[in-house]
């Protein structure tokens, strides 16, 4: 008897989970079936997973695309966290690129499970992590690194970049590396993050809720907005004369009015249109390989347990967390 009581305990293990769409509320604390690799996959002892806004997106059921991603009419994953950093503990067919008690990462953002003990993951889109990086680091750095990183990787000295959003997770490193760029940087996000966001280099800080960037009269070359509210029109006028301006999420009918609206502006020299983050294993590998010699530093607020997923998702979609919040099992 004993035996099979030990037996069942090692097929379950602790998530937080959630069957509806809706605000934090919906999540909670559950014992479900520890989930075994297919072809394809693994399955690891998760060890840290970032909490991204993303999370936010597909707890809530909103913008559009997370439905379409995440389930219609409700969630078809359970178990949110794409930012995983893990142990192998088990091996599917077909994999031989990694092996038991190997520490790996990525950015799961399509297929989730990170807020577990346990989670499958694609071994495709995973990378190994440096020895001389903290779990916590790690988890840090996949998917808000991968759109700081591609975010500003036309920048060069002198340019002239506006973040909007520029306090969260993927902001403050899309700050740094702009900094490192020679760039000077307007940052824009709510009142209790500016001065923090000049101590980190910003140039200039803006309070998005007194001020409206695009009615200030001044012009960027470069615009990077972590969750676009404007449409095509009122960016224009924000954007100097071959000015670029790239969308990092929103809601559908804004995306839609960018790339669709924003082509009149084509003629004038002014690209407006979505930011197209290449994400992957080799986006990955370069994120870690900036996190080792450096180049890129994530800013982790605070660790948190299990436990409190649905603190931190609250914080998270409300923007009132300074950096990234990571949760460790």
């Amino acid at each position: 008897m004993q035996s099979i009581i030990c037996e069942c305990q090692n097929n379950v293990m602790k998530a937080i989970i959630y069957d509806n769409y809706g605000g934090p509320e919906e999540l909670r604390l559950a014992e479900i079936a520890k989930p075994e690799p297919v072809k394809g996959q693994l399955r690891v002892k998760v060890l840290a997973c970032a909490v991204n806004l993303s999370d936010w997106e597909y707890l809530v059921g909103s913008p559009l695309y997370a439905r379409l991603v995440g389930g219609i009419r409700r969630p078809k994953q359970p178990v949110l966290g794409s930012d995983i950093v893990g142990i192998v503990d088990k091996i599917g067919a077909g994999v031989n690129k990694f092996a038991l008690g190997d520490r790996i990462m990525g950015d799961l953002v399509m297929t989730r499970g990170g807020f577990a003990e346990f989670a499958c993951v694609p071994a495709k889109e995973m990378v190994k992590v440096p020895e001389n990086l903290t779990d916590e680091i790690a988890a840090c750095l996949p998917q808000a690194g991968g759109i700081a990183v591609t975010g500003t990787q036309k920048l060069k000295k002198g340019s002239r970049l506006l973040i909007n959003g520029a306090g969260g997770g993927s902001g403050t490193m899309a700050l740094q590396l702009a900094k490192e760029a020679g760039a000077h940087v307007t940052a824009v996000d709510n009142a209790g993050k500016l001065e923090w966001l000049k101590l980190l280099g910003a140039d200039e800080v803006i309070d998005y809720r007194e001020v409206d960037f695009t009615e200030t009269g001044e012009r960027w070359d470069y615009i990077l907005d972590m969750v676009a509210t404007r449409g095509p029109g009122q960016i224009a006028k924000a954007l100097d004369a071959q000015g670029t301006y790239r969308a990092g999420g929103g809601k559908v009918s804004v995306l839609l009015s960018l790339l669709i609206g924003g082509l009149r502006f084509r003629p004038f020299g002014k690209s407006i249109g979505m930011l197209m983050v290449p994400s992957g294993r080799a986006l990955t590998e370069q994120i870690a390989s900036m996190a080792v010699d450096g180049t890129i530093a994530p800013h982790l607020e605070t660790v948190m347990p299990l436990a409190a997923v649905p603190e931190a998702l609250k914080r998270t979609g409300s923007g009132a967390v300074k950096g990234k919040i990571v949760i460790r099992l």
